[in-house]
């Protein structure tokens, strides 16, 4: 198999026929070309989307208040509704199930933060500490809101690592204060995001019961969140917390407008359905391309016996075995097989890396797509799938070469 006679008669006959061991490699090598591309699309898509969710707790709701749009109990349509502590309270005691429990309040509009001469326009935010758990954020520096803050009113913040650069620059910031609509707020924390493209990195956050005395918000409830209990499905959350917040505001249960809900178990339970297709998809269509690669290559090798019917009969006629001749045509159909395969593998890669560094270089503002990928083992089984497909490729051709008679074969034209 591995006779240097044998590969410089393997090399004389790619090189005599050059346009048709191209299009046979080349048939090959753009199969595996567009089954890597669209693997690492996949993948890309993939990792994007999971980045959008941004590290955030996957068996979570968020609630927000609506309005109301169908009348109940003699109750117009149209009523606006607000949360209070109250409700908080009562989600806490009356819905089974909960794992955490947090509430989250804006400043409408975006509000100059100051450190001495440097400001810039952010969102602020109140909320309590278990509700950074569920949203996501990441400590980089300092620490996160705690909940003796909140029970204590302290007048700390914490800041996007967006919102730190543009106030502190190369400063440090913790310990430092910044001031916001006048009251200043001691900086204890920076945090990253990776959810929202980033932009969640341009906010700040006060503790909760601190900005609802601050900003005069008090007993004022804009957005709930709520995590299950493992093996508790956050639909049974949701729907127990629909029936309790209709009671005590007064509007129909079945009132869709009524409640802002984002069911975060839902959501992820689509996306993999999604990705769960995307995969299939692919790997139909790798199959299908290694099904084309294998017909391709066994045509031509046909071809190729058919055209050294004589050589083969003086090689028998010599004394050559019908293994020697077997693994002869095998050994070109694997080369040209595993060669081209290895190529596309190989191209296709780099693409994806290039892909990846404009991404990155870009700032990766791509939304839903983010750093496409191969799995190596993936790409390790494509590879050694060539070997055995280039393989397969080449044996009914060789079997057919194999079973010439050397007087046949030497009286062929």
């Amino acid at each position: 198999m591995f006779d240097l006679d044998k590969w410089q008669e393997i090399l004389g006959t790619m090189r005599r026929n050059k346009l048709r061991t191209f299009l046979t490699a080349f048939g090959v090598f753009w199969g595996i070309f567009m089954l890597v591309l669209l693997l690492g699309a996949g993948k890309g898509m993939e990792n994007g989307i999971w980045k959008e969710f941004g590290g955030g707790a996957m068996n979570s709701m968020f609630v927000s208040a609506g309005k109301t749009s169908l009348p109940w109990q003699g109750l117009k349509p149209g009523r606006e509704l607000k949360f209070t502590n109250d409700d908080m309270e009562a989600i806490r005691q009356q819905v089974d199930g909960v794992e955490l429990l947090a509430s989250r309040n804006r400043l409408f509009g975006e509000y100059t933060i100051v450190n001495k001469t440097k400001n810039g326009s952010y969102q602020v935010f109140g909320a309590t500490a278990e509700f950074f758990q569920l949203n996501g954020e990441k400590l980089t520096e300092g620490r996160l809101l705690s909940p003796l803050d909140g029970i204590e009113r302290r007048k700390v913040i914490i800041m996007g690592e967006k919102v730190r650069k543009v106030l502190f620059g190369d400063q440090p910031a913790i310990g430092q204060y910044v001031q916001v609509k006048g009251v200043f707020f001691k900086v204890v924390g920076i945090f990253t995001h990776t959810g929202n493209n980033g932009r969640n990195e341009e906010r700040a956050f006060v503790p909760f019961s601190t900005f609802q005395t601050t900003f005069n918000q008090y007993n004022q409830v804009q957005r709930i969140g709520i995590s299950s209990t493992k093996g508790t499905p956050v639909k049974q959350l949701e729907d127990q917390v629909r029936v309790l917040l209709a009671r005590r505001h007064q509007f129909d249960p079945a009132d869709k407008q009524a409640l802002d809900l984002e069911n975060n178990e839902e959501e992820v339970k689509r996306f993999e359905g999604l990705f769960t297709g995307i995969k299939l998809f692919v790997s139909v269509i790798g199959v299908l391309t290694l099904v084309a690669g294998v017909v391709g290559v066994s045509n031509i090798m046909l071809i190729i016996v058919q055209e050294r019917t004589r050589e083969i009969g003086v090689r028998k006629a010599l004394g050559a075995t019908p293994w020697s001749i077997i693994s002869m045509v095998v050994q070109e159909s694997v080369v040209i097989t595993s060669l081209s395969g290895y190529l596309g593998l190989l191209f296709g890669v780099a693409l994806l890396d290039f892909v990846r560094y404009m991404l990155e270089k870009a700032g990766g503002t791509s939304s839903y797509f983010d750093h496409p990928e191969v799995n190596l083992t993936v790409a390790l089984s494509a590879t050694a799938l060539l070997v055995i497909s280039g393989a397969v490729a080449g044996l009914i051709p060789a079997m057919k070469a194999a079973n010439v008679k050397p007087i046949e074969a030497l009286r062929a034209e």
